[in-house]
């Protein structure tokens, strides 16, 4: 097990190591420079004492005069050992002057990450909404903390996600088994052939609700995981097939296509224009009309009339088991997962959904697919289903 501090100690190492470096080198250098200036400085004297005398000076071998050039000559050696000896002892003092600073200065440039650590170590599913909000100036210490805070935004949105999730799933599995348990309680209790196919058809009712909504879990759970295999896949084919597959009564269906071919699983990707025509056709007013785009850039819209959507709740279609409204054609016993299923498999396959309502009722879907070719040609037919 790694001692705490080792950082700690590694900062006041290297801070100490490069001051005794630098303070090694300076002395070195201004002691070599010191000791050649002064021999120089004493050479060139000793020259001057051998010169012939002039008329000022004194006797050259007067006794004053040798004396004092005795005492220039050792004078180099003396100041260079008394420098060597002052800047010997004022490094190893500076050394532990160093120390203490250096140790006192990574604890200081350190103190954020303990913080980060110690933010790290009280982090659980019910403390997610902590943060360490690091005050400061912006350095890359602040940028790992606002880093850090950004991810455990993201954790937690994911984590409530989640919950919301696992509890409207119990919410919708417990409705049909309620509905199953209750047919069969009551229905039992007089067992005429009459009552009885009752209670067959309330039974087959609430399994086929359960069995889709457990098709549309698999199916969205799938979609987040991402693909396993990627093939290339003729969108505009798969497109017709849905629109001809969607079931119907008085809405009229346009579908123009262009040639696009796109990466990814074409039973995901067929599952998704399904989902997409489907819900057009669900959320609309009798007699509405539904129309259906695939440009050869890869954007894929459908567009339908039906009833106003609120603009500041369109993301909430895109979430599981939401309902803005019961359907206004068809069966009112959808689960909530059309669009959610959607969005997760356009993320799956790289592709971007926006939706907006349109003017006097309905929503227009858009996916904007990465289109790897394009050919030429277009089809474009009305269907009514």
């Amino acid at each position: 097990m790694r001692r705490r501090g080792t950082v700690r100690l590694r900062l006041t190492a290297v801070h100490t190591g490069l001051f005794v470096a630098t303070s090694a080198i300076l002395v070195l250098t201004v002691n070599l420079l010191l000791q050649t200036m002064l021999h120089q400085r004493v050479a060139g004297m000793k020259i001057a004492e051998a010169a012939p005398p002039t008329f000022a000076g004194p006797p050259s071998g007067s006794p004053m005069t040798g004396a004092v050039m005795g005492d220039v000559a050792d004078l180099p050696d003396a100041v260079l050992r008394y420098q060597w000896t002052v800047s010997g002892v004022t490094i190893a003092a500076l050394t532990l002057v160093s120390i203490a600073a250096g140790w006192w200065l990574s604890g200081r440039l350190l103190r954020p990450l303990h913080r980060i650590t110690a933010t790290a170590r009280r982090l659980s599913v019910s403390t997610l909404h902590e943060r360490i909000a690091l005050a400061g100036p912006r350095d890359e210490l602040t940028e790992l903390a606002d880093t850090f805070d950004t991810m455990l935004g993201r954790l937690q949105s994911a984590v409530d996600s989640q919950r919301r999730f696992v509890a409207n799933a119990s919410h919708e599995l417990r409705t049909p088994l309620a509905i199953q348990r209750a047919a069969i309680q009551i229905g039992l209790d007089d067992p005429t052939p009459q009552r009885l196919d009752e209670i067959r058809r309330e039974l087959l009712l609430a399994n086929h609700r359960a069995e889709r909504l457990i098709e549309g879990l698999l199916v969205l759970a799938q979609s987040e995981h991402g693909l396993e295999t990627s093939e290339p896949v003729a969108l505009d084919a798969v497109v017709r097939q849905a629109v001809g597959e969607t079931p119907g009564e008085g809405i009229a269906v346009t579908l123009a296509t262009e040639p696009v071919q796109v990466a990814g699983d074409p039973v995901l990707l067929h599952r998704l224009v399904a989902n997409l025509v489907h819900n057009a056709v669900r959320h609309n007013r009798s007699g509405g009309t539904v129309e259906v785009r695939l440009a050869s850039t890869g954007d894929l819209t459908v567009r339908n009339t039906g009833p106003e959507v609120p603009a500041d709740r369109v993301d909430e279609l895109f979430e599981p088991f939401r309902r803005l409204r019961a359907a206004r054609t068809g069966p009112s016993d959808g689960a909530g997962l059309g669009l959610s299923i959607v969005a997760a498999i356009a993320r799956a396959h790289d592709a971007a959904v926006t939706a907006r309502p349109n003017p006097g009722g309905g929503l227009e879907l858009t996916v904007r697919f990465r289109a790897r070719q394009a050919t030429s040609g277009a089809e474009s037919r009305p269907v009514m289903i």
